[in-house]
């Protein structure tokens, strides 16, 4: 009997397991229209490997896999899944329902043409289409989070999705995750705002939901407790939710229909399932992000109201990029990160995310452009910080993929070290030092400084034994040093640059002499170091 992939704890965090070993999925997420063509996409795997990726994030779309109800077509599904063994990858597939960027983007043609079985949302009411001023002035329509017709729908055709890929591929193990919808939730306004929806919001808050709510109280963000302990135990939403009402309201009820979505895939095959959010940044206020969406300040609302979402995965193109990071790993959610922005921290941070915050996933959005500066106006659309300076310089992809091709050959050994301290990282957005202690040594790492030429540096280290240390140095000097009050002194017995093949260290060169003083990397470098300390 086939094992499919799952989540498992590894010293308390929770990991991938796939074909009984832990993965870490080194990913890339293609542009949306790319994968609805096996002959575009033969290049793209092809840059995907160049990359050092052994996964890629593809859209499978509701309109291409029910053209007609009740009629489905896998044949995209089957050709990718074979494209991908092919080229020795994985798949995470993305489902693109009744929701993409808040959009019906992806919903079939008999479903955008029945307005009065598939409601749309009203944003204003008795409006089914605006122009929304927070979707950068463009056209917007979406469909009701609170049609049952809908959500039993695009359950349905998820669910078909779900037993065609255990069919083909239960046995394989090529598609590790699939995301459920896409950027879920409503703009332009708080709720919805139809008669139905203003009848639902003057309802009496579910009781079993409101008490959750007040337990849970303590991790939520500021404004969110404070509305909450503010509110009422029992009553209407507002009642009961004050200010956060709206948000909140719209929250239980996108994640209560993608949940039922998830239930419907997970009952014909298990996979790890998530969601991911368009983020919201300081100053926002719902509707100019999804509304409903999940977002870190909707956390608690989500675990209560979609069990069957394992991770909540941010899309981060914003600058605070570490902090957003510290944000959704709370409440014992794994990082997964399905889009970033490609420019030049997108090496440095994929270090940064296994070595620091033992990531599940790491994928920049729009691999085929890796290499290339942000044109025609999509910062705007992916909502990038334009202030960022990241932003003036692409990111190498000949680094990139040296840098993902070490992660993947230290795997075995990073991967069992995910929850302690014997894998550590840090970046030049952590500060410009960082200070590894590990056991009796510390190893420190500079990003900043008049011998480094760049400011996109980043340093992952892992412990194999006592003394022995592996180390991915990118733009970055290292030294090293005692923590041991008792032996303070300390010489380094052997340097080495080199692969990790196999689970074997092959040295490329013996590093002595000056290069062991002078320990500055401008390009990425795996290491292997060991130390002795004495009195």
């Amino acid at each position: 009997m086939s094992v499919f992939p799952h989540i498992d704890l590894n010293n308390g965090k929770k990991v991938l397991m796939v074909k009984g070993k832990p993965f870490i999925m080194l990913a890339g997420e293609v542009h949306n229209s790319s994968s609805s063509s096996l002959a575009y996409m033969e290049q793209v795997w092809e840059q995907a490997k160049a990359l050092g990726m052994n996964c890629l994030l593809l859209p499978v779309t509701w309109e291409l896999t029910e053209p007609r109800e009740g009629e489905f077509d896998f044949s995209l599904v089957k050709g990718l899944i074979r494209q991908a063994r092919q080229h020795g990858m994985k798949i995470g597939f993305l489902w693109f329902g009744a929701w993409k960027n808040a959009q019906c983007y992806y919903a079939p043609e008999w479903v955008k043409k029945d307005l009065k079985r598939f409601k749309r949302a009203q944003v204003i009411k008795g409006k089914s289409f605006i122009r929304n001023e927070s979707f950068y002035n463009m056209p917007y329509s979406t469909l009701s989070y609170l049609c049952r017709e809908t959500r039993e729908a695009d359950a349905r055709a998820f669910g078909r999705l779900m037993a065609y890929i255990r069919e083909i591929d239960g046995d394989e193990n090529t598609v590790v995750s699939v995301q459920v919808e896409n950027e879920s939730g409503i703009m332009g306004a708080a709720r919805e705002h139809s008669e139905e929806a203003d009848s639902v919001f003057e309802d009496m808050v579910p009781q079993d939901f409101a008490d959750y709510m007040n337990f849970h109280a303590d991790t939520m963000a500021g404004d969110v407790r404070d509305a909450i302990e503010q509110g009422a135990c029992r009553g209407s939403w507002k009642e009961v939710f004050g200010d956060a009402a709206e948000e909140i309201f719209s929250a239980y009820h996108v994640a209560g229909y993608i949940n039922a979505v998830a239930e419907a895939g997970k009952k014909e095959y298990p996979l790890p399932m998530t969601a991911n959010c368009w983020l919201n940044k300081p100053g926002d206020v719902p509707g100019g992000y999804p509304s409903g969406g999940p977002v870190s300040r909707m956390m608690e609302v989500w675990r209560y109201c979609a069990p069957c979402i394992d991770i909540i995965a941010p899309d981060i193109y914003a600058r605070n990029f570490t902090e957003i990071c510290d944000e959704y790993t709370r409440l014992e959610n794994p990082l997964y990160i399905p889009e970033c922005a490609t420019h030049s921290y997108a090496a440095s941070r994929a270090v940064l995310c296994v070595g620091r915050y033992n990531a599940f996933c790491y994928s920049p959005f729009g691999i085929e452009d890796m290499g290339m500066p942000f044109s025609g106006g999509q910062e705007f659309l992916f909502g990038v910080d334009v202030t960022d300076p990241a932003l003036n310089i692409p990111q190498d992809v000949e680094e990139y993929g040296r840098i993902n091709r070490m992660l993947n050959d230290l795997m075995p050994l990073i991967a069992d070290k995910y929850g302690t301290r014997d894998l550590q990282a840090a970046s030049c957005e952590t500060g410009p030092t960082a200070s590894f202690h590990m056991g009796a040594y510390r190893i420190d790492a500079v990003f900043e400084g008049p011998m480094m030429k760049r400011r996109d540096g980043a340093c992952l280290v892992v412990r194999e034994s006592e003394d022995t240390f592996y180390l991915i140095v990118h733009a970055a000097s290292v030294q090293f040093f005692s923590a041991d009050p008792s032996r303070q002194s300390l010489d380094i017995l052997s340097l080495e640059d080199g692969q990790y093949i196999d689970g074997k260290w092959v040295r490329d060169r013996r590093l002595n002499g000056d290069e062991a003083v002078m320990t500055s990397y401008d390009r990425p470098t795996l290491l292997k170091v060991r130390l002795f300390a004495y009195d």
